[in-house]
């Protein structure tokens, strides 16, 4: 909780910086990464709003994402978390995002996609960037560990643009 915490702080601190805003878009975690970012005081500062697209009409009624990448692909892919970060900066008129789709457990995973599989984009004025990790533990631990490096990619990321 408390390195969540200070990753959430320094994203303001270089949100700030720049004058700049983020947004989320989040399935596997529900919320959570929004959660953290609001728990730092003064967040509306740098946060406005973010987007709970849970089930997949969700995120094709709210982010724009095209049914064929969830029907070709299925929601925990790239092209999806790229398409949800994509709609979730056009909507909240933010210049960086963060978006995850994920497998948390204990039930749905697959052979290719086992339970702890989570895809992430981030938006930043330079484009999208995309990773999967596959992290262990229950679903506590699985949604936990999305926060955390969802966080710190996107401060790496707005720190290397210097």
């Amino acid at each position: 909780m408390v390195e969540t915490f200070a990753q959430a702080a320094l994203l303001g601190e270089l949100l700030q910086r720049r004058g700049a805003t983020v947004t989320t878009a989040e399935s596997c975690t529900g919320g959570l990464i929004a959660g953290a970012i609001t728990d730092v005081p003064g967040s509306s500062a740098w946060f406005e709003r973010g987007f709970v697209t849970y089930a997949n009409v969700a995120k094709i009624e709210m982010l724009d994402v095209p049914p064929a990448f969830i029907d070709g692909l299925g929601a925990v892919s790239e092209p999806v978390v790229a398409a949800m970060v994509q709609g979730a900066c056009e909507r909240a008129g933010a210049a960086y995002g963060i978006a995850v789709s994920g497998i948390a457990g204990p039930d749905g995973g697959s052979a290719e996609k086992p339970v702890g599989t989570v895809w992430f984009a981030w938006a930043t004025p330079a484009g999208i960037i995309t990773d999967q990790q596959c992290f262990a533990g229950d679903r506590a631990s699985v949604r936990a560990a999305t926060v955390r490096h969802a966080l710190m990619r996107l401060n790496a990321l707005i720190e290397e643009t210097r």
